[in-house]
């Protein structure tokens, strides 16, 4: 079955940086496109960035563009998302997702914390 497995997740003081990694298995990981996705309390889950299968084409949620970078390593089932200049508004729960066989699956999430 697919799985999607996260860690990196911790506390960081303001515009500092982290790394996320998720691993993927259960499924032919190289043939679909990831994403990360995060969700602060009280708010919605929303789209962070999404990287295609061959890591050709990416998207950025605005507020994120030029501090967050995504990266896959198709040999290694990984997906990566770096995370630079860390804000506080940044706080949340943060999801590797991938749409397959028109399902939607979730990892379990890692906490990021940014705070002094």
């Amino acid at each position: 079955q697919v799985q999607l497995v996260e860690s990196g997740g911790g506390l960081v003081q303001p515009g500092g940086s982290l790394r996320l990694s998720c691993a993927a298995s259960g499924f032919s990981y190289s043939r679909y496109s990831m994403q990360w996705y995060r969700q602060a309390p009280g708010k919605e889950r929303e789209l962070v960035a999404r990287i295609s299968s061959d890591g050709g084409s990416i998207y950025y949620e605005e507020s994120v563009k030029g501090r967050f970078t995504i990266s896959r390593d198709n040999a290694k089932n990984l997906v990566y998302l770096q995370m630079a200049s860390l804000k506080p508004e940044d706080t949340a729960v943060y999801y590797c997702s991938a749409y397959v066989i028109s399902r939607q699956y979730w990892g379990q999430g890692t906490q990021v914390t940014v705070s002094s």
